[in-house]
């Protein structure tokens, strides 16, 4: 009918356009972000690269003397302790996290999973002051006393404060928790039954079908968790600020660094840009672009392992 069909197109013409108009804003806050990475990598390095060219960029990652009264940037201790928290918290909270992982989609029943499942995503929104005073009251003061009581003759004063690696690596390990949990669980929810269910026909048990056959297989996702969980754990500023004690220095080698207390890069920033004069000021944001190369790196390795996993 003639009315009838000039109704449907004058509706899928209203459509198109509200089709388009939507179209349109996705692409705009899409640019949006992008823009907004850009803008913030372009004042990074604009700050931060007078640094490199007035001191050499060797002086300045490798130096072990940070004293911007005299001067002198050298932010190697400060790379140091954020590499030994981010080991010590993924030494810790990668194996415990992929534990829950596997016990939430493979072992526990469906109610316990619904149980803790809002614990985890609390988890995951505690703000990060939060774990600092956690970490301050009991972790720190946990450590102080252990290695007071247990390890006075063989460290060093100054290394039984409580404030420490350990500490640090403890209240991170907790933190990427969530992170962890989260991308493993997806990742071996993605398996196919068929791999299951081949392994326990061929008379594998269950422990055995879940180590060698459901891990394995959701490998790639797993490895992405745990670098993603390294990406939180090496940009975390705050709790890490109140637990560490924040000296510039590096730590003894072996098991007696774990008490030792560091400064990570991103603690740097936050305790001095406060205060920090013009030159103080760029060496801080010049500390920010070797943190944003490291990010970068992690995502990039990230990238080509979910690739990877992806094209398998």
């Amino acid at each position: 009918m003639p009315g009838r069909a000039l109704l449907n197109s004058s509706t899928g013409t209203k459509w198109e356009f509200e089709e388009k108009i939507v179209k349109i804003l996705l692409i705009i806050m899409a640019m949006t972000s992008v823009l907004a990475l850009g803008l913030i990598s372009f004042f990074v390095f604009r700050e931060g690269m007078p640094i490199f060219t007035k001191y050499g960029l060797s002086s300045f990652i490798f130096g072990t003397t940070w004293n911007p009264t005299n001067q002198i940037y050298g932010i190697f201790p400060m790379i140091v302790g954020s590499i030994l928290l981010t080991i010590v918290a993924l030494v810790i909270g990668a194996p415990m996290g992929i534990a829950v992982a596997v016990f939430l989609t493979e072992i526990a029943p469906k109610k316990v999973g619904q149980f803790f499942r809002p614990a985890i995503d609390l988890l995951a929104g505690i703000p990060s002051v939060i774990y600092g005073l956690f970490g301050m009251v009991v972790v720190r003061q946990f450590i102080s006393e252990f290695t007071r009581n247990h390890l006075g003759s063989t460290l060093p004063a100054n290394y039984q404060t409580g404030y420490s690696i350990l500490a640090g690596g403890i209240i991170l390990s907790i933190m990427i928790l969530p992170t962890i949990i989260n991308i493993s669980e997806d990742a071996i929810r993605s398996i196919p039954k068929e791999y299951k269910e081949g392994a326990l026909a061929l008379g594998a048990s269950k422990w055995q079908t879940i180590y060698k056959v459901v891990v394995p297989a959701a490998k790639s996702g797993i490895i992405t968790s745990i670098i993603l969980g390294m990406g939180r754990a090496l940009g975390e500023t705050m709790a890490v600020i109140m637990v560490v004690g924040n000296t510039v220095l590096i730590p003894e080698l072996g098991w007696k660094g774990l008490f030792s207390p560091v400064r990570s890069m991103t603690g740097n920033i936050a305790i001095e840009m406060g205060y920090a004069g013009p030159e103080h000021r760029q060496a801080l944001f010049a500390t920010g672009i070797v943190l944003f190369i490291f990010i970068m790196i992690l995502n990039s390795v990230t990238t080509v392992i979910a690739k990877r996993g992806n094209a398998r």
